[in-house]
């Protein structure tokens, strides 16, 4: 289960780097639109952190696509 759970997260943190680098966001600027700190982005991206559906929905809703979108693939 352990391992599953750090493979999604794993996945889920390369999909939000790829969308924020494909609009030219920094770390910053994605944290600011969906209302979450910088240190949490870039756990988020690096996968040491798994964020919660409601995070994942303003995360989604900051890169401009939808909660579905965002996780395609994971």
């Amino acid at each position: 289960m352990r391992a599953r759970a750090a493979r999604i997260g794993r996945q889920i943190g390369r999909r939000i780097q790829e969308l924020r680098t494909a609009r030219a966001f920094t770390q910053e600027e994605l944290a600011e639109r969906a209302g979450i700190s910088v240190s949490f982005v870039s756990m988020i991206e690096r996968a040491e952190r798994i964020p919660h559906v409601v995070t994942l929905g303003a995360l989604a809703e900051a890169l401009g696509v939808s909660l579905s979108d965002l996780l395609s693939g994971c």
